[in-house]
């Protein structure tokens, strides 16, 4: 029952359309994520993109006014990595609260010896299991791929913890994503220990969860260089996500990729 009236909500939202096609355009085009998209494609985004702000809360913190061009920027990056997934795979949270720029969450770290620490730091982006979904516009207006990075990490939650191995379709291994992803960790980390160039973002080798989120920036942003350099994640990626950023070439190499968390 409750996904029939999850369905009929959403078609009553496409048929109310509330996004001004001038509105949608200037947001399409100001998304680089977004560049060699079919007609087609833009389509299938639309109709993930406005029951997307149906159903989620936006809310500015701090005062801060999100308005519809912010709205639907959010919009556009969050359902793009769910295109050909579809929008039940956000249905575990409903709120996202917009920073104007870095915030200071409050963590409490219990240490090896049962010593509880609270961490101040600052922080663009933040997701929790069941929401909400923390994001500093100040991040994303500089063009990072925050947004990206957030809301996959809650695909990743959708098998409980952020540990680099969300629920993977039928026709996938969870031996092959394992293997495959393990190696690509391990040898990331390996180029920073002997401190070796690399043009990922080394927060990709903070853990397995990191590791998926910061990928997944790359495979929808610079798809041509995860190609290069992790041909066999970039494959996984292809196959979870079920699109291919780099044979539409969307995107050009120089893309910003997050680098301060």
């Amino acid at each position: 029952m409750a996904s029939l009236l999850r369905a009929w909500q959403r078609r009553r939202a496409l048929s109310r359309d509330p996004i001004p096609p001038a509105l949608w355009q200037q947001g399409v085009d100001s998304l680089v994520l977004l560049d060699g998209m079919d007609d087609a494609s833009l389509e299938r985004l639309r109709r993930l993109v406005v029951p997307f702000l149906a159903e989620k809360r936006l809310y500015g913190a701090h005062g801060l006014e999100v308005g519809p061009d912010m709205a639907l920027n959010i919009a556009l990056q969050a359902c793009l990595p769910i295109l050909e997934l579809g929008l039940d795979w956000y249905d575990e949270w409903a709120t996202i609260i917009v920073y104007e720029d870095d915030f200071l969450p409050r963590h409490e770290v219990m240490d090896e010896m049962g010593v509880l620490h609270v961490e101040d730091m600052p922080y663009s982006g933040e997701a929790w299991e069941r929401g909400p979904v923390l994001l500093s516009w100040g991040a994303m207006a500089r063009g990072e791929t925050l947004a990206i990075h957030e809301f996959t990490h809650t695909l990743d939650m959708r098998n409980g913890a952020a540990n680099g191995m969300p629920p993977l379709h039928r026709e996938m291994r969870v031996s092959d994503w394992t293997r495959i992803m393990t190696a690509a960790y391990d040898d990331l980390n390996r180029r920073l220990d002997l401190e070796q160039p690399s043009d990922f973002d080394p927060y990709a080798a903070t853990d397995p969860g990191e590791f998926f989120a910061v990928m997944s920036e790359y495979f929808f942003a610079r798809p041509r260089l995860l190609q290069r350099e992790y041909p066999d994640v970039h494959a996984q990626f292809r196959q979870f996500y079920r699109q291919d950023p780099a044979e539409r070439r969307m995107l050009r190499a120089s893309m910003p990729i997050r680098s301060d968390r």
